[in-house]
């Protein structure tokens, strides 16, 4: 196994960015291995720093999203700023920033500007709606993204108002995909040899909106309008949410014939596979409201731990519905080291999910706790080549 720190050591970020989708994208990318520099307002910082929850007036979200960065107050709006900025840039891999577009290129900073200082940057651009097109320079937050995306729409019951998401799913999943993005730049500039950087750009809602194939197939083929529905509507049956006689919940769902078929087996009603009304999915999908019916009686007649135990040795995907008390003291999160425990300045040992994808020759792993505000700024500027004397009067001028 390497001694890396990931697949990714050598790599160095710098995160210009604040609150969620595009913090998260570049803490994925420390998890596995890159150096991040975290690039904060002085005196207030990321406002991602006061989101709750709280204890002791601590927020409890930073240590998770925060980890294995380096935080670096630094004012890009003065003059002197933006030349640090660009003084960080010149032996950077990726810039990740998420100001309103045109926000950087009038302050000097857009790509046009930081290429001549680093020809090799990836610039990483995530914004409410993109770069480009007529609601470009709008206000964009997650959850109206997630509303925008067509997501919201279809969550929640037939006859009650839509259902936004508990947490901010948007973020996290465009994140995801703003990663995703700079690594294949990254490996194009490598691998491919051009040598290059470019940017990479989305819109908060796009990340959705690209999961949604069968809403667009729906509409353009078939001209319907998907309405709400609980449970995978329309893909699969028998799927959905049934109670069990101990009162707890799970989810099931045959996505395939062969799962049905198991789980005919396993409620012993083999007979069922040779009605015509049950045969394939499509047909399952016409008589559904009865097929329900009899999977809800054969749940709901076994408590939670002896249906996981039947349903498994048929091979038939089901899982309780998890709380997080549940998820702490699970055996498999356990296993999978799903949840770390990471240092923290003033509360001791602090819990954070863990490291994902899994790695077997070059593992990422959580190398230091987040930064308290500004934690490396004379670390960071002296390596630059500042000295102690410019630092302070940077200092006392507040552009650091």
């Amino acid at each position: 196994m390497s001694l890396s720190n990931g697949p990714l050591t050598g790599i160095r970020i710098v995160d210009a960015s604040t609150v969620l989708a595009a913090p998260f994208a570049a803490s994925l990318l420390g998890d596995m291995g890159a150096e991040v520099i975290k690039v904060e307002l002085p005196q207030t910082g990321d406002p991602l720093r006061g989101l709750g929850p709280y204890k002791e007036e601590e927020p409890l979200r930073w240590p998770g999203m925060s980890r294995n960065k380096q935080s670096l107050t630094l004012d890009i709006r003065q003059k002197e700023g933006q030349e640090i900025f660009k003084d960080l840039l010149k032996d950077a891999d990726v810039l990740i920033e998420n100001f309103r577009p045109k926000t950087l290129e009038r302050w000097g900073l857009g790509y046009e500007e930081l290429k001549q200082v680093n020809p090799k940057l990836v610039m990483a651009r995530q914004s409410g709606y993109g770069q480009t097109g007529p609601y470009a320079e709008k206000a964009g937050f997650g959850t109206p993204a997630t509303a925008f995306s067509g997501y919201t729409y279809l969550q929640g019951f037939s006859d009650r108002h839509p259902v936004s998401p508990a947490f901010s799913l948007m973020d996290y999943i465009s994140g995801v995909f703003l990663a995703l993005g700079a690594v294949s730049a990254l490996y194009n500039r490598d691998a491919a040899g051009t040598g290059q950087g470019q940017v990479v750009e989305l819109g908060l809602y796009e990340a959705m909106f690209r999961m949604m194939d069968f809403l667009v197939a729906e509409y353009d083929q078939l001209g319907k309008v998907r309405e709400r529905a609980p449970m995978l509507h329309g893909h699969s049956s028998p799927a959905g949410t049934y109670r069990t006689k101990d009162h707890h919940w799970v989810v099931l769902v045959c996505s395939t014939q062969r799962t049905w078929e198991r789980l005919a087996k396993a409620m012993k009603q083999e007979a069922l596979l040779e009605d015509q009304r049950y045969r394939t999915n499509a047909d399952r999908m016409e008589h559904d409201k009865e097929l329900q019916e009899i999977v809800s009686d054969f749940i709901s007649s076994n408590n939670r731990d002896e249906l996981q135990e039947k349903l498994d040795q048929f091979g038939v995907p089901v899982s309780p519905i998890m709380n997080i008390k549940d998820i702490f003291e699970n055996e498999q999160y356990e296993a999978r080291e799903n949840i770390l425990e990471v240092d923290h300045p003033r509360l001791g040992k602090v819990k954070v999910p863990g490291i994902v994808p899994k790695f077997s020759e070059t593992p990422g792993r959580i190398r230091h706790r987040a930064p308290d505000l500004g934690e490396h700024t004379e670390s960071i500027l002296y390596r630059l080549g500042y000295s102690k004397e410019r630092i302070t009067k940077l200092k006392e001028s507040g552009v650091v």
